[in-house]
């Protein structure tokens, strides 16, 4: 079963590093997140990838053809023209095909684009920027079972401020508290399965998937949440990369489900 991965956005609201390389590349752990992502995807024997890119897509593409240079021992003999020995072959078992799919294609766009790699199969997606401790294939086999086009993995995100009780006449605060479990609420966050028939909603390159597609699917019944109430987390702010490489750092990084 293939794997697409969104990893073609600005990244904007971390734009502390991402004017220099594409979100998915920033690194946790001194690895990009988009190898974590597919480190998750792998151990549970999805290794088929198509990487939905776009912006800054050719370091993407870099790095995976550079791969073996970045995580080998390796030997130049310049006497022989530069011949290059690789000693220890860190490969993984891994189909990778980065896509470019445009620089300003929206989430349902990137999706459309990359039909002809996908075929009429049931396919896997996510995106470049979350991590997640999901036993995907009881994702999948919840999507079976429900025989829904669509299958999100919906997670539960409490309230992250303070919450203020406002009259309704005067607009006075009536009460302030802080944030308690009862006021979060559940999210989509990515890790979906989907049927051939999801290209059917993708009408062209600015269709929104998480607004327009998602909406439509709901309304035509066609939409499951598969609940997980394990770890996720995504990476939109620097708070929140700094939060992944101290967890990463102290060894207690949940998703990663391979080590």
């Amino acid at each position: 079963m293939k794997v697409v991965i969104l990893a073609g956005g600005y990244g904007t609201r971390i734009s502390e590093e991402s004017q220099l390389k594409p979100k998915p590349m920033v690194e946790i752990g001194g690895k990009p997140i988009l190898w974590h992502i597919m480190k998750e995807y792998s151990h549970y024997g999805f290794r088929e990838f198509i990487i939905c890119a776009g912006y800054k897509q050719h370091m993407i593409k870099e790095w995976f053809a550079d791969y073996y240079l970045y995580n080998s021992d390796i030997s130049i003999d310049f006497a022989r023209g530069g011949e290059l020995t690789i000693h220890n072959n860190a490969a993984e078992p891994w189909k990778v095909t980065v896509v470019d799919t445009g620089l300003d294609t929206m989430t349902g766009g990137r999706i459309r684009r990359v039909k002809d790699y996908i075929g009429r199969e049931t396919f896997l997606m996510t995106y470049g920027d979350g991590v997640c401790d999901v036993d995907l294939s009881d994702l999948v086999r919840f999507h079976r079972k429900h025989g829904k086009i669509a299958t999100l993995t919906a997670v539960y995100v409490e309230q992250r401020f303070g919450v203020l009780e406002i009259g309704a006449g005067d607009q006075a605060v009536r009460a302030f508290r802080e944030k308690s479990v009862a006021d979060g609420s559940r999210i989509n966050a990515g890790y979906m399965a989907l049927e051939p028939g999801i290209f059917d909603y993708l009408k062209g390159d600015g269709t929104v998937f998480e607004r327009e597609t998602i909406q439509q699917l709901v309304a035509d019944g066609e939409l499951c949440a598969y609940q997980h109430d394990g770890f996720w987390q995504c990476m939109d702010t620097k708070r929140e990369k700094e939060k992944l490489e101290e967890m990463a750092a102290r060894g207690k990084a949940p998703w990663m489900v391979w080590k």
